[in-house]
């Protein structure tokens, strides 16, 4: 059975790594596709059958790469004796990534060495409940790796700086200012002087700079060579000329015999400086997503034979009783048990007006209580809450490749060969045309230095974990990555109609009344009559008498007439309740009534007569309430440019009423699901929006399916997006940020792209015979880290794309 895996890798520093790293996975058998995200250093892994990731590990390391390890502690519930530590280890190691598992029995934990990755944590959790030993996380093992991450540059970073700085200062501060110089000469000397830049280099270099040499040498001693190859050849470059120039000078001409040790700790230190930056970058990209995971709190108060109890929200289990205080967030979903109040949703729906909440409604996860309390009923705990299910979907979609990342990979697999022949085509043309040594080698290292693909390989990836990560908080989920780009590119949106643009539910609308007739007294009537009955219809005007007062009454002698209506008896009053036909059968003249039911009938309405006591009483009117968002958002989808249409298998005369009471202009009515997925080829490259099994097809079919979030579970699994809010306006945002990311990636590659294509001449020296225009390789550094941080830092303004449900843009 095909198995898919979110895992960590280690050793990703640029795109021409993500293209590698790609191409040895899916060389090996069984692996049928890899995705290789470098903004969240992670691969998504596809097996034909079962997952081997020790094999797909193994294959990484081959290359250089590898899979991240981790270790995690679970706390333990049920383990008594050691056998059931012989169980727990058996449950754990079965798993694919885990290499080891030590149950300890004396404090009742395990201890798990095992592969990074979204998935294993939950994956554990899962294998020792269905074993039958609840656990959970014992302690947060997963200091944030991001954060980690920006420590550990920080610390390089500090280092180099310390080191570096003397040794700017005593060569180029001649430079700047000549006294400075003449005091060097006569009190250190130059050789002493290039003796401690030598030795302070060689530190930068072995220490808080060796992780380019230890991870670019062998990638080029691989023949496949990364950015970090392009560092450490450069460096080396600058170093070992200065060494040479210092310890053997006689090999030199005279004019040549220069150091540029400088150079090689500078060089370092710039791009250390703008790796810390894209480490800080990086960790604000997945913001969005921690704060969804932090929605969920720590504990929650449960109901106990023994008293409420304050209990971890990881041990929780379905029918657990919750007490929900004022203010509080919600542990896990539930069904309110008892009690009222209202809950703030916007978290998850995107919708700023909190929710009424009463006994038998539905409460969800993350979300806060208001000033009620609530007694909620637990019916999913863990993995299985949609806070979750949120999260494993959004963290799915950015690990996602859209379309457009084809291009960069195309051009990043031949991108650092092609650069490091260019370098060393630079120092023969220098060399050929007569000029010093040092002027070809600092054209070389430049080229080398200024051309790393750092910020194409991020262009992409990041701005799609934070549009992602950003439509998640608007209450829009992109289940596939590949959505946002087909999403911004759509023409036109059609709609399903009932539970989409409407309420999904009957409900009564309109009254008309006879001459010397009382609402409150036809409404009593009616309803009592259609007690009984389970018809949607029955039901909109039992609601619809409930919510205008009217007093309930007992009916005998009720009489279902099927396709006409019902009749019956009401405090010894006759009473009749339908069709036309039912009331021609009954003796009743209905033409004082008949103009009103034309009009209601061409507004879409169902409309039936009612009779009491032989004589016309009034016309009830029910229909399915237009949402209050379904006109605003279809006027933003009209302002965008784009086409809508309404798509519904209801009569065409209702939903061509509902279509124009919107404002949408092209209605196809009446249509099977088959129907529908017909009718949306005719409307060229559209995305449809829908929430019923009946959508399904269309939703697979279209362009980009849209699902509403309360609709049917098979309806959002047919769907590329899910609106959790349900409010038509969701579309309109939803597209917004689709079209607001792939703006941002445009930029960001033909950021990348231009700077290298406009940099590299620059840096080989193209312009200095006519303009006297070189790239030192100190600023070829300080370039290139500019441009990784440019990418990540106009990545981070989607943050701010997009709006609330309700709230103007």
């Amino acid at each position: 059975m095909p198995t898919t895996t979110t895992v960590e890798i280690e050793g990703l520093y640029c795109a021409a790594c993500v293209g590698r790293a790609e191409r040895v996975l899916r060389a090996q058998p069984g692996i049928a596709g890899a995705e290789v995200n470098l903004a969240q250093n992670t691969a998504r892994i596809g097996f034909a059958g079962a997952a081997d990731l020790e094999a797909a590990d193994a294959a990484l390391k081959r290359a250089g790469y590898g899979l991240r390890q981790a270790v995690t502690r679970l706390a333990l519930d049920g383990m008594s004796c050691a056998s059931c530590v012989t169980r727990v280890e058996r449950a754990l190691t079965a798993l694919p990534g885990v290499q080891s598992a030590t149950a300890n029995l004396a404090d009742t934990s395990v201890t798990v060495h095992h592969v990074a990755g979204p998935g294993m944590v939950p994956a554990m959790l899962a294998a020792l409940g269905k074993a039958g030993y609840p656990a959970e996380p014992l302690t947060d093992a997963g200091v944030d790796r991001q954060l980690a991450e920006e420590t550990t540059m920080k610390r390089r970073l500090l280092w180099a700086l310390v080191l570096t700085v003397p040794v700017f200062v005593l060569e180029m501060g001649g430079h700047l200012i000549p006294a400075f110089h003449h005091w060097v000469l006569h009190t250190i000397g130059q050789g002493p002087s290039w003796t401690v830049q030598a030795v302070l280099t060689t530190a930068v270099l072995l220490g808080p700079g060796r992780v380019f040499l230890t991870r670019g040498l062998p990638s080029l001693f691989r023949l496949s060579p990364d950015m970090n190859a392009l560092v450490a050849v450069g460096t080396l470059a600058a170093w070992a000329y200065s060494m040479v120039a210092l310890l053997v000078p006689d090999v030199l001409p005279a004019n040549a015999r220069a150091v540029y040790f400088e150079a090689a700790a500078v060089i370092v230190t710039l791009i250390l400086m703008g790796r810390w930056l894209e480490a800080r970058a990086r960790g604000r990209t997945g913001a969005a997503i921690r704060r969804l995971v932090d929605l969920q709190p720590d504990s929650a108060l449960v109901e106990t034979p023994e008293g409420d109890v304050e209990r971890s929200a990881h041990a929780l289990r379905p029918g657990d009783i919750l007490r929900l205080r004022p203010g509080e967030r919600l542990a896990a979903d539930g069904v309110v048990v008892s009690g009222t109040s209202y809950i703030d949703e916007s978290m998850i729906t995107g919708e700023p007006v909190p929710v009424a909440k009463a006994e038998g409604a539905e409460v969800t996860g993350g979300t806060v209580n208001g000033t009620g309390a609530l007694r909620v009923q637990v019916t999913r705990v863990g993995a299985d809450t949609r806070l979750q299910q949120i999260v494993r979907m959004v963290g799915e979609a950015q690990a996602g490749k859209l379309p457009i990342q084809a291009l960069v990979d195309r051009v990043t697999a031949v991108f650092v060969p092609v650069v490091m022949g260019i370098a060393v085509l630079a120092v023969v043309g220098w060399l050929i045309l007569g000029a010093p040594v040092t002027q070809a080698l600092v054209a070389g290292v430049s080229v080398l230095i200024v051309a790393c693909p750092c910020a194409m390989g991020l262009a992409t990836p990041t701005s799609i974990l934070v549009g992602t990560g950003r439509a998640a908080e608007l209450g829009v989920l992109f289940r596939k990555g590949e959505a946002l780009q087909r999403l911004s590119a759509v023409t036109g949106v059609a709609f399903d109609k009932t539970g989409t643009l409407t309420e999904g539910r009957p409900e009564l609308t309109d009254i008309l009344l006879a001459d010397g007739m009382a609402e409150d007294h036809v409404l009593s009537l009616a309803a009592a009559v259609e007690a009984q009955s389970e018809h949607p219809v029955a039901l909109a005007i039992r609601r619809g008498a409930e919510a205008r007062g009217a007093a309930g009454t007992v009916a005998t002698d009720v009489q279902a007439v099927p396709g006409q209506g019902v009749v019956g008896t009401v405090d010894g009053l006759h009473v009749v309740l339908g069709n036309a036909r039912i009331m021609q059968a009954n003796g009743i003249d209905i033409g004082a009534l008949a103009a009103g039911e034309a009009e209601l009938s061409g507004r879409g309405r169902t409309v039936l007569f009612a009779a009491i006591g032989g004589r016309p009483a009034a016309l009830l009117a029910v229909a399915d309430p237009v949402k209050p968002g379904a006109a605003p958002g279809v006027a933003a989808l009209r302002a965008m440019g784009l086409t809508v249409a309404m798509v519904s298998g209801d009569a065409p005369a209702t939903a061509r009423a509902v279509a124009a009471e919107i404002g949408i202009g092209t209605v196809v009515a009446g249509v099977l699901p088959e129907g529908k997925v017909q009718a949306l080829a005719g409307l060229g490259q559209v995305a449809f929006v829908g929430d019923g099994i009946n959508d399904a097809p269309v939703l697979a079919a279209a362009e980009v399916g849209l699902a509403m979030g309360q609709g049917t579970d098979v309806a959002i699994e047919a769907a590329d997006v899910i609106l959790t809010s349900g409010d038509p306006r969701a579309v309109a945002t939803a597209i917004t940020l689709a079209r607001a990311t792939l703006r941002n990636i445009r930029q960001n590659l033909f950021w990348a792209f231009a700077y290298n294509a406009a940099l590299i001449p620059v840096a080989a020296g193209v312009f200095y015979p006519a303009f006297g225009l070189m790239l030192s390789p100190m600023l070829a550094a300080g370039a290139m880290a500019l441009s990784s941080v440019f990418v990540l830092t106009n990545a981070l303004r989607l943050r701010r794309a997009g709006h609330r449900i309700g709230e103007n843009a």
